[in-house]
């Protein structure tokens, strides 16, 4: 039986280490060489001294940061209405909502941007704001399935229970059904504030210009310069699993 379990888990096996070991090896050697192959830290201290690649990654994060926020006020509310506010026909407002994101990205991205020059007529007068709406756009859906899927799954027995012990509503959703609910948020979290930090193609799409921590990646190697490339690849990464760890005290702390 477990010779059968390593036989199935085979491909699985062979699939990591072909797609994410081994190419996270050769972006680490990058990394930690320079341009002849000689170990350095230059690319790393560089970075962290740049003032320009400094102000790029505190300009990522606060829009990563901003989006993951918006998108958390806005989904929340939705979720719990759609999950808990006994509305006939739930699921089919959520696939409504959801609707969206069945269109090509691209196509989503481009009718947006004609309703916001509509508005604004130049929308070059507020890149920061129409890069927010524009974001919370395309992630909100990757913030309510998550947090819809989680209150779903609470049974009502839990709320009625509180408040037969004395509990109010308010006390009810602060102390019961958002404390259960608290998985779905991290991970509506985690699906909005990763990918928006290295997500540049919203912003090429509409300003044909970059900003943001992907598209600094993406111009060093589109120049071949594949050593500072992978050295802020590698600064990513460990961001990204800085937050991973966070996310899984959080919740084992809960537990």
């Amino acid at each position: 039986m477990n010779n059968h379990k390593s036989f199935i888990a085979l491909p699985y096996g062979l699939f990591l280490t072909l797609f994410v070991i081994l190419p996270f090896f050769v972006i680490l050697y990058y990394a930690l060489t320079d341009s002849t192959g000689a170990f350095t830290l230059v690319n790393f201290t560089h970075f962290f001294t740049n003032p320009k690649t400094m102000g790029t990654l505190v300009y990522s994060l606060l829009i990563s940061v901003l989006t993951t926020v918006i998108c958390l006020i806005l989904a929340y509310p939705t979720a719990y209405i759609l999950a808990k506010g006994g509305l006939k026909r739930s699921t089919v407002y959520l696939i409504l909502l959801v609707v969206p994101m069945w269109i090509n990205f691209t196509l989503r991205i481009t009718a947006l941007k004609e309703i916001l020059t509509l508005l604004q007529g130049n929308i070059a007068y507020y890149p920061f704001f129409n890069t927010i709406v524009c974001m919370v756009y395309d992630y909100l859906p990757f913030m309510l399935l998550p947090i819809y899927n989680c209150l779903s799954e609470i049974g009502d027995e839990y709320g009625e229970a509180a408040m037969d012990l004395g509990a109010d509503r308010v006390s009810t959703f602060f102390r019961v059904i958002l404390p259960f609910s608290l998985p779905g948020i991290i991970s509506g979290i985690m699906m909005v504030f990763l990918p928006t930090m290295t997500d540049y193609v919203i912003l090429d799409m509409i300003y044909n210009s970059t900003y943001i921590m992907g598209s600094l990646i993406g111009s060093y190697f589109s120049s071949y310069d594949w050593n500072n490339g992978s050295m802020i690849s590698v600064v990513l990464l460990s961001l990204i699993m800085m937050v991973n760890l966070a996310a899984d005290w959080v919740i084992k702390k809960r537990g």
